[in-house]
């Protein structure tokens, strides 16, 4: 068994693509929490938008942490939705597209002097975790529009620069990744293909129960992001 990690950028759909690709094959799946799940904890009662840059500094050290908590129990192989590659891109892309990107090309709020310095030296830390945990990528491309969930503070353009910092990272870092598209029928597919991964149940069942979950989880995360704004205001 092999340690994949499954990359993209916001609303490419990694989170239903990893949680079916484990039900179809039987390889556990790994992850961390998303950002606005994690400030619950960290900040409780703030807004991921009043977040200042060395808060989400912060916060992207939790998830990565919970990140490599997560895939040290699992030393025979992994589906990782994501990577500690995504903690050092996104914090690269808050530099050039504002910290809190919004939609068009308005910066949002510029980073301060200190943050690319911090965001490279972490990135130096989150490059080397990348080459030790993961064998090989399967790389996500931007093809559906961003989800106009309330809950995903990015813009396209933020978009478009993190999937071209994510390749040109992997390049960098000569990690070998497939680019795989398509419908989710057709990711798994691929994806099976590629690995030569068993089937354990139909490709059907696995994408119901991935898109049951993924829903479900997004209606927790919206419950979570409604309570921060009532404590906010």
């Amino acid at each position: 068994m092999r340690r994949l990690a499954v990359s993209g950028t916001y609303s490419t759909g990694k989170t239903t693509t990893t949680i079916a690709l484990a039900h179809l094959t039987g390889v556990p799946r790994t992850h961390a929490r998303t950002m606005r799940e994690i400030l619950a904890d960290v900040l409780p009662g703030k807004r991921l938008e009043e977040c200042t840059a060395a808060e989400l500094i912060q916060l992207g050290i939790h998830r990565f942490t919970e990140r490599t908590v997560h895939e040290s129990h699992l030393p025979d192989g992994f589906v990782s939705d994501g990577s500690s590659l995504h903690e050092w891109v996104y914090g690269k892309v808050r530099v050039r597209a504002g910290i809190h990107p919004t939609d068009g090309y308005e910066t949002g709020g510029s980073a301060p002097a200190f943050y690319e310095e911090v965001i490279d030296a972490l990135g130096a830390v989150l490059k080397d975790h990348a080459r030790r945990a993961y064998d090989v990528f399967i790389h996500l491309p931007v093809e559906f529009d961003l989800v106009a969930d309330g809950h995903r503070p990015v813009s396209e353009r933020f978009r478009s620069m993190s999937d071209e910092l994510l390749r040109d990272t992997l390049d960098e870092l000569r990690i070998p990744y497939h680019v795989v598209g398509g419908t989710l029928e057709n990711r798994l597919a691929t994806i099976v293909d590629i690995f030569g991964l068993p089937a354990r149940t139909s490709l059907e069942r696995a994408m119901e129960l991935a898109r049951r979950e993924t829903a479900d989880a997004y209606r927790q995360t919206a419950r979570a992001a409604r309570t921060a704004e009532r404590r906010s205001a």
